[in-house]
């Protein structure tokens, strides 16, 4: 494995230390600051007459990332997961000998421990004046060039230790990432909710349309499925009597892979007893308020070539938003036929098996979704295409339901929950039949649930959002692998061959 004669060259160094009584993998850290504190707690430094405070002492670690031997001295830089700092190290300052025996075995890349004190070089950088050093890991494999550093997008999704060592806008990012999770979590439990926790593996597929993945559980010699939402098990938890409850955590599609999908996602669901829709665009409209606060973010974003306005919330139901934002002939919406004749025309895929609802959600995904820029809200989606959601009182072939856009792409769902337990029946029979039908992602029977609705479930109202797009849009992230820490990959051939061999 390690064959390569830069590493070859690096483990000799290992070797070395070790014959000179180094470890070149110690567990002491006498560490007592990061880089960052250490910057911020001596910036007044700089004002000291002879810029140097040699009464303080200091003990900071970090990996080399960059390294000029002059001889009798050498200028370091070190970073750690705050930030840079340059380090100088003499060999007058170290214990004798160590300085001539170590400078040869050390290189970037490497981990190491610094003792010393404030000062600033000519150059006016505020760094460290170093009176011992000790290796804490050695590096045995060779960083990228700093200058290039890793071009292949491959190669950062795989290694992607290797990517969060060379960027530190990396790191940023899922910096940002954890705090979008940590202050989603403390908006809803401010708002009064409960977190909860859910199967990860259901007898049934439920809460979506989707493929699932499928596995099989030995104990009980059955298969199940990984969840792909969560959404029939927290209703449940309604049913029982919980009013508020919500639930970060992973699903599960087995479906395609694309700039905005990978087959595992997290989302937040959550569900508001005796509330409506309507009020879950007003607690979403908060959410964001409360996220770009507490983020420090303007209130427009860039994202690419666009500019994204999260003042300027719409909403707009979904047949209306055919005409008036996609242009499509407001004779033919409400007609499957007339549809069908359009699509084909457009020399687009036309399924007649389809349903009006299903084809004017095709309508949609074509020729509106790209254009919902500012954050809008779609609602009164079509009863065919929302199996679990509340017919509106006003117009039974919709339903409560809306669908978040935000720079052309869905970022939530929600609805005013259907709790009538023979409609609900009914549209699970309906979903049966699309499945009949070729529709492969339809919703699957699931009886307990149904069964759980007719004990009473008290009106309420539910949602999910992506936080994987999310935070996409508020990092001006454009593909979903630069958000995930390690997105699904292809194998790579020495994967398959080690999958074939096991076989």
């Amino acid at each position: 494995m390690f064959e390569n004669k830069y590493i070859q060259q690096r483990i000799e160094k290992v070797n070395k230390l070790k014959e000179l009584g180094y470890n070149p993998y110690r567990n002491d850290s006498e560490r007592n600051t990061t880089v960052a504190k250490y910057i911020n707690a001596n910036e007044d430094v700089h004002n000291l007459e002879n810029q140097r405070a040699e009464n303080r002492h200091y003990i900071v670690a970090g990996r080399i990332k960059f390294y000029r031997n002059m001889g009798k001295a050498s200028f370091l830089k070190i970073e750690d997961e705050s930030g840079l700092l340059q380090i100088y190290v003499a060999r007058d300052n170290l214990p004798e000998g160590f300085y001539n025996e170590i400078k040869k075995l050390i290189e970037v890349g490497d981990i190491i421990e610094v003792k010393g004190y404030p000062f600033v070089t000519q150059k006016g950088e505020l760094s460290l004046h170093v009176d011992n050093l000790k290796v804490l890991t050695k590096s045995i494999s060779p960083l990228p060039e700093k200058y290039h550093g890793i071009q292949d997008k491959e190669l950062r999704y795989r290694q992607r230790y290797l990517d969060l060592i060379m960027n530190s806008d990396v790191r940023k990012t899922f910096h940002t990432r954890s705090k979008v999770i940590s202050l989603t979590r403390r908006f809803f439990e401010d708002k009064g909710f409960l977190e909860v926790e859910t199967p990860m593996m259901h007898p049934i597929a439920g809460g979506a349309n989707a493929k699932p993945f499928v596995t099989h559980h030995n104990a009980l010699d059955v298969d199940r499925f990984l969840r792909i939402a969560p959404e029939l098990y927290l209703k449940r938890l309604i049913v029982g009597g919980f009013e508020a409850v919500f639930e970060i955590n992973r699903n599960f599609r087995n479906e395609g892979m694309d700039a905005t999908h990978n087959p595992e996602f997290t989302s937040i669901e959550f569900y508001w007893a005796y509330k409506t829709y309507k009020d879950l665009i007003n607690i979403t409209k908060e959410y964001f308020e409360y996220l770009f606060e507490h983020l420090n973010l303007p209130t427009i974003l860039p994202y690419g070539d666009l500019e994204i306005d999260f003042r300027n919330f719409s909403e707009i139901g979904l047949v209306e938003s055919l005409t008036k934002i996609g242009n499509v002939p407001s004779d033919i919406v409400n007609d499957k036929e007339k549809i069908l004749a359009f699509l084909k025309e457009e020399k687009k895929e036309a399924n007649e098996k389809l349903n009006l609802g299903q084809l004017q959600g095709e309508l949609f995904d074509e020729y509106v979704e790209e254009k919902l820029i500012d954050p809008t809200f779609i609602t009164e989606y079509p009863v065919e295409i929302s199996p679990l959601a509340r017919r509106s009182d006003e117009n039974p072939e919709v339903t409560e339901r809306f669908e978040l856009f935000i720079g052309g792409r869905e970022i939530a769902n929600a609805f005013s929950e259907l709790n009538d337990p023979i409609d609900q029946l009914k549209r699970f029979e309906g979903q049966m039949d699309a499945k009949d039908s070729g529709d492969d992602e339809a919703h699957e029977m699931d009886e307990d649930f149904v069964n759980a609705l007719s004990y009473g479930m008290a009106p309420t109202a539910g949602q999910g959002i992506g936080i994987d797009r999310l935070v996409m849009m508020l990092t001006n992230e454009h593909s979903i692998r630069d958000v995930l820490l390690f997105p699904a990959m292809k194998p790579m051939a020495k994967e398959l061959d080690l999958h074939t061999d096991k076989e």
